[in-house]
């Protein structure tokens, strides 16, 4: 059992030295987070019961029916992600900065009738963008490993294929790791056996691992929403989010005892580019059930991506023998589609004498429905990832709180924000990592009858165990990591 579960959890932590798609790609799609105006964002993302903000176009679209005036937002924001790590008793620690829009928002709203009998209040239109992701991070995994080698992983998956099959496959199944592998040297046949393999080296060596990201998911959105007796609201949006993903890798490994007679060092280095749009409809409803009392509701469709382009490199480089060997190979487009999780939200809040409100949000998210699909007939199915999705994900209950305090023309305002972890439990019910993220937010407004001004800050940290390389006989300890992210938003707004 204990060997099964390191398994998994490597499949899961460990970042692959290739091309293909996995379900770490499919959990960073779909785990998107709360994300639009200060105010929104000041007060944890939960609003799907009080509306009247741009951004709960992507969380409960009815709150655009509480509008009665023509709104415009945009929202600068600065970002900062670091990550410490701890692997084999050597700490570090990397951040990465970005300069980002986190809103932009037109709201137009349209009263029915002069007649304060009719049903139908107002309907309103929407359009704009929230940022829902953002994937700015550099971090750095280093320690000394007198047990095994990055290389010993070769070896395995190497024996028992002939050497000229990995010789001569430049864009097949062996391309992306043994080939590269064999012409530098990395690895070489047992003297008079074709098909079984030694490594240059087998531990007693320093890694490092570097891992530099960025980019983000921003959801271009269009909602109708409508004002039913101002007691019920309803609206639905169509979301099309845009991803831009890129990810540049090197692993490092040296000889730095002088315990390898022919081995120096190793030097790998990976980029991918991913470049993705999808398309999903979201449909909510508000209702007044007291002037104190606000309950809602929201489902959002899966997101459909279709035609998702991969462009990945890889560069060998090995020092080993007093020669220095090295090989560079680019792939793509690599074509697919992915399918993400339908959510459910509900959302309660509660209205203070008109100065203050609390407003609590319960999101059901079950990421082992993620799924890719093949880009035509002739594709590849993905028939064995998503099966992998379906085995280690599992569902999510995410709860956001949020309160504001009004003083004049000012307000107040603080959140919290709890996403359960997306990774399911082992035979014996224990969690195979944590992955579990909390939110910190507060923030404070200005508005008056024609122009609103908010700030907000958030802090978010997650920690989970995470493997530079492995198979079910060759593991490392996991290196653990810390996430901690800072967003600082600046909202400027007017009505008219």
């Amino acid at each position: 059992m204990k060997r099964i579960t390191i398994t998994i959890l490597i499949l899961i932590f460990t970042s692959y030295f290739g091309i293909c798609q996995n379900e770490v790609d499919a959990l960073r799609y779909s785990r998107t987070t709360f994300g639009g105006t200060a105010r929104y964002m000041a007060m944890s993302g939960a609003f799907s019961a009080l509306g009247a903000d741009f951004s709960t176009l992507s969380s409960n679209p009815a709150g655009i029916g509480l509008y009665k005036k023509f709104e415009f937002s945009f929202t600068p924001a600065f970002f900062n992600g670091n990550t410490s790590s701890e692997y084999n008793g050597t700490s570090s620690k990397d951040s990465r900065n970005n300069f980002n829009f986190s809103n932009v928002g037109l709201i137009i709203t349209t009263p029915t009738a002069k007649n304060n009998n009719s049903v139908l209040k107002n309907f309103q239109f929407g359009m704009g963008m929230n940022r829902i992701n953002n994937y700015n991070n550099r971090m750095i995994i280093e320690g000394y490993n007198s047990e095994n080698s990055l290389i010993d992983t070769y070896v395995e998956y190497a024996d028992g294929v002939h050497y000229e099959d990995i010789e001569d496959d430049f864009d097949g199944d062996y391309s992306y790791d043994l080939n590269p592998a064999w012409n530098t040297y990395m690895i070489d046949t047992i003297p008079g056996i074709d098909d079984q393999y030694i490594g240059i080296t087998s531990g007693e060596v320093w890694q490092r691992k570097e891992v530099n990201s960025w980019g983000s998911t921003n959801e271009l959105l269009f909602a109708l929403g409508a004002n039913l007796n101002d007691r019920v609201y309803i609206g639905g949006s169509i979301g099309i989010p845009f991803i831009r993903y890129r990810e540049e890798v090197r692993y490092y490994e040296e000889d730095i005892f002088d315990s390898n007679d022919d081995f120096t060092q190793l030097r790998i280095s990976d980029k991918l580019e991913t470049n993705g749009t999808g398309f999903n409809i979201k449909f909510g409803v508000i209702v007044r059930a007291t002037n104190w009392l606000r309950l809602a509701g929201a489902i959002h469709s899966p997101t459909w991506y279709s035609g998702v382009k991969d462009y990945w490199s890889t560069e060998f480089y090995n020092e080993a023998y007093g020669t220095d060997y090295s090989i560079y190979y680019s792939f793509g487009p690599n074509k697919y589609k992915l399918e993400t999780p339908w959510r459910a939200i509900g959302g309660v809040s509660f209205i203070i004498k008109k100065v203050a409100l609390i407003s609590i949000d319960y999101e059901y998210v079950d990421f082992a429905n993620a799924k890719y699909r093949n880009y035509d007939f002739y594709g590849y199915n993905f028939s064995e990832e998503n099966r992998t999705i379906s085995n280690l994900y599992t569902k999510t209950h995410n709860v956001r709180v949020g309160g504001e305090y009004k003083l004049g023309y000012f307000a107040f305002r603080g959140g919290f924000g709890y996403y359960g972890s997306p990774f399911a439990k082992d035979e014996n019910g224990i969690r195979i990592n944590d992955g579990e993220k909390l939110y910190y937010t507060g923030g404070l407004g200005y508005r008056d009858k024609h122009f609103f001004a908010d700030i907000a800050y958030v802090r978010s940290q997650t920690e989970e165990d995470y493997y530079l390389y492995g198979t079910e006989d060759i593991v490392v300890n996991p290196a653990r990591n810390r996430h901690i992210t800072n967003n600082f938003l600046l909202t400027i707004g007017f009505r008219f």
